[in-house]
């Protein structure tokens, strides 16, 4: 991602300055990013978690629940987009298309699920306790993904993205998200993590250049 060069700016002139400077003829999204001071080479300084974005995300992601029979209908009607069991999972297995975003599972499921593990752990679907996407309580698991609840993870070169909204959103509720995204990156920093934890903070729309934040 390109940014500006050698400005910083607070955070909520950082975003007045991605708003500005949107020129794209569609509503793009607000991204963050976080550039982070971890050992990607050791597991331990790996940084992933949740958090529920209170303004959510702009964008309605397509929810998977992969449960048993008793449960499905209590999954549609919290709102999940799609619903199955094994049926579903022989189906990806066999295709190994994901038409969906977000995966949540029944812990009843995650013996049948650990068939399809090199398909959805590649892509970061695989369910899993840590992020409470493996849960008895389906309805709330769903309902918290489609109402705002994001899972986020460091990447390779130890950055963090993640789309906080939209270019035509107030300012308000850009700064809310992001506050509360950085607040919850900060918490879990890792013991291992000699000096700076936090490097960098940017800014930028879909198709914009990246605005420093400072941090």
């Amino acid at each position: 991602m390109e940014t500006i060069k050698n400005q910083k700016y607070d955070l909520g002139q950082a975003i007045k300055v991605v708003k500005d400077s949107s020129k794209a003829k569609f509503d793009e999204s607000v991204e963050l990013h976080v550039r982070l001071g971890i050992n990607v080479k050791k597991s331990e300084q790996h940084v992933k978690g949740t958090t529920v974005l209170p303004h959510g995300t702009g964008k309605d992601k397509k929810v998977v629940a992969f449960v048993t029979e008793t449960k499905e209908k209590e999954a549609k009607d919290a709102g999940a987009d799609l619903v199955g069991g094994l049926d579903l999972i022989e189906e990806i297995k066999k295709t190994g298309k994901c038409e969906f975003e977000l995966a949540i599972a029944e812990p009843a499921m995650m013996k049948e699920l650990a068939k399809i593990a090199r398909v959805l752990g590649p892509r970061g679907l695989m369910p899993s306790p840590k992020n409470e996407t493996v849960t008895e309580n389906i309805a709330q698991a769903v309902k918290d993904l489609k109402g705002g609840k994001v899972a986020f993870r460091n990447d390779d070169s130890g950055n963090i993205h993640q789309v906080v909204g939209r270019v035509s959103w107030d300012e308000s509720k850009l700064i809310e998200n992001i506050e509360i995204f950085l607040n919850q990156v900060k918490k879990m920093r890792p013991s291992g993590v000699k000096g700076s934890y936090i490097k960098n903070i940017s800014v930028s729309s879909t198709m914009g250049k990246g605005v420093r934040v400072n941090s």
